[in-house]
């Protein structure tokens, strides 16, 4: 589901600390350990810092000892991108997100085998956290039901 609500802007950028610049438009990465999010267990919806789209949700992350915020699957796939990275001697796959164009971390195959098997390891640095009670007022109350089923499992 293509949303042009989803954008990034002058505006936006002009917003970002150093570290979600580098990070987002510079294909950064976060030192491990240090995100804000690492350790976030409220429910709720992760957007991309720059653009708003909707990435993932609080019941899909899991702790993989990684120093990342991860998560089993994108809440909108359409606003994830996966392209190949063969940067730093390695063979990943980057996720961006869609609208924005944010660089937000890489997937790799070494998730809970019983959510699919995937593990998103996404930088805190590209993400704002919606708490489910906000949600609704910030404009995602289109998702308010399935962070609330999923919490719920």
């Amino acid at each position: 589901m293509a949303n042009t609500r989803y954008a990034k802007t002058e505006e936006a950028l002009a917003k970002l600390t150093p570290e979600q610049y580098y990070v987002t438009q510079e294909s950064g990465t976060e030192r491990p350990g240090t995100g804000e999010y690492l350790h976030t267990r409220e429910p709720g919806l992760y957007v991309d810092i720059v653009s708003g789209e909707p990435l993932f949700a609080s019941a899909d992350k899991f702790d993989s000892h990684c120093g990342w915020p991860s998560f089993t699957r994108p809440i909108e796939p359409a606003h994830v991108n996966e392209l190949r990275d063969t940067t730093h001697g390695m063979v990943r796959t980057e996720v961006r997100s869609a609208h924005g164009d944010s660089h937000l971390g890489h997937v790799f195959p070494d998730g809970p085998r019983d959510r699919g098997g995937l593990r998103y390891c996404i930088n805190s640095a590209s993400l704002r956290f919606v708490p489910l009670g906000d949600m609704e007022a910030q404009g995602y109350g289109e998702y308010v039901d399935q962070v609330r089923a999923a919490e719920q499992g």
